[in-house]
């Protein structure tokens, strides 16, 4: 039993009996788009865990894409009626939306167990463990076998709009070079899968022999890394003309 985005107004805080709840079937699963308070934020969906594995995409409350211009949004692509009806509940519809993305992309919306989206934004929770992380959406049950606790809640990002899935890679970038700069480093991940765009991994201060480490959520699955672009930049002219470069870049996926 998938539950999408079930709803806050009248049932959060309720007994079980009322509500959707892990008793209600063998294998319960929840996607949580619009957990914001109903006031003063209007979220139509609630935010404890009430299934067997709880799913926080972007941290549950506020999903990308959604904070689009009336106009924009109402003249959408799928029609004025979808753009329309997104704009009133936009974060709350997301759920269905990611669900039927979920059937198309079978390997997509891998959920990382985690205390909290904060955490999950960290290294705390990366990269799967070794029985792996449940795929949000059609194809969470394939995980029903390996739940160990009470209440699983997991966290994931996706993408703006229509295709969702986003895959997650550690990036760690060893600089060098002769003096340190100011500016930012980005980095496009080539793949037997796919080649991602360039993903900005440090903004600020570049310091020579020192490493950096970001997140990726990267627009495809990448398969086997066959090639690292590095771009720097530092966003004026030096006359000096500084040079950096990358001693290594490390890419690890969430997966495996």
């Amino acid at each position: 039993l998938s539950g999408l985005d079930p709803a806050q107004p009248y049932f959060q805080g309720t007994p079980p009996e009322v509500r959707l709840d892990k008793s209600d079937a063998d294998f319960v699963d929840v996607i949580h788009t619009d957990s914001a308070p109903t006031i003063p934020y209007l979220g139509f969906g609630m935010s404890p865990a009430i299934g067997h594995l709880d799913f926080y995409p972007n941290g549950g409350k506020q999903m990308p894409g959604c904070g689009k211009n009336p106009v924009s949004q109402i003249v959408d692509l799928d029609g004025i009626w979808e753009g329309t009806r997104d704009f009133v509940a936009c974060n709350h519809l997301r759920s269905y939306k990611y669900y039927s993305d979920s059937i198309i992309y079978p390997d997509g919306f891998l959920g990382y167990s985690c205390a909290s989206y904060d955490v999950f934004e960290t290294e705390g929770c990366f990269p799967c463990p070794k029985e792996g992380c449940p795929n949000m959406g059609h194809f969470a049950d394939k995980f029903k076998g390996k739940i160990k606790n009470d209440f699983v809640k997991l966290y994931l990002n996706t993408g703006e709009a229509k295709d969702f899935p986003l895959w997650r890679y550690k990036v760690t970038v060893t600089l060098s070079g002769k003096k340190k700069v100011k500016g930012y480093v980005n980095v496009a991940l080539y793949g037997s899968g796919g080649n991602t765009r360039q993903h900005q991994v440090i903004k600020g201060t570049l310091q020579p022999d020192n490493t950096y480490t970001s997140f990726i959520d990267a627009e495809v699955n990448i398969g086997a890394v066959t090639k690292v672009k590095f771009l720097w930049n530092n966003n004026w002219i030096n006359p000096t003309f500084p040079k950096l470069g990358a001693a290594t870049i490390t890419v690890q996926s969430g997966e495996n």
